[in-house]
């Protein structure tokens, strides 16, 4: 399967500094290195800074309506469902991964306060220093990049596909499809993507990973 560069995703004025003269459009959009140095804090938007600063606060409101919901499927599983729970050595391999989503407390009243979604597909890529994620099945599914922030973290940036679209919006145009969110490793290769305060349906979202095969 082909996965479009992530690189696209982001601002033409993020990487604009770092390209040649000459550069095709397009070559200047996916080129990896021109991506190797961007810090995340320049590369998110204020609203995007805000949810990141808000993580714990979307944990605290979240797991209590979870846990009124379900509270069985969440003590089957402490440390996914611990937001302290973080290992060093954030980062995963490139790869390809079986992903799984939880969606933790109910935004109107739509949704459940606690929702578990079946297996999809994802993968870890690597694109000159940074990582990518992409999930590759469902009808929601994250792409975007993974920027270093600290040896037990990575940040998430990246945008939300939907159904049949087969291409990304860029990252920055569209606010309701723009996703922020960390990951962190839980245990032996198995690792968590948490996004505080998602667009749609919940208060947090929890995507755990772990490596196919």
């Amino acid at each position: 399967m082909f996965i479009k560069p992530v690189a696209a995703l982001l601002p033409a004025s993020l990487i604009s500094a770092a390209l040649l003269s000459g550069c095709s459009v397009y070559r200047e959009a996916t080129n990896p290195s021109s991506i190797a140095t961007l810090d995340w804090r320049q590369a998110a938007t204020d609203a995007d800074r805000l949810r990141l600063r808000g993580w714990r606060k979307a944990w605290d409101e979240a797991l209590p309506k979870a846990r009124a919901a379900d509270a069985a499927a969440l003590a089957a599983d402490p440390v996914l469902f611990d937001p302290d729970r973080a290992q060093p050595e954030a980062a995963p391999p490139p790869g390809n991964y079986r992903c799984r989503t939880y969606k933790l407390g109910a935004k109107g009243t739509g949704m459940r306060d606690f929702t578990a979604y079946p297996w999809f597909d994802c993968r870890i890529a690597q694109e000159g220093n940074v990582l990518s994620f992409h999930k590759l099945t469902g009808s929601q599914r994250p792409t975007g990049l993974l920027f270093s922030d600290a040896r037990a973290r990575q940040i998430f940036l990246g945008t939300l596909v939907l159904g049949d679209e087969t291409s990304p919006l860029r990252y920055g145009t569209d606010a309701s499809r723009d996703m922020a969110g960390y990951l962190e490793r839980i245990g032996d290769k198995r690792w968590r993507l948490v996004f505080p305060y998602p667009r749609f349906e919940s208060l947090l979202d929890v995507i755990e990973l772990v490596p196919a095969g």
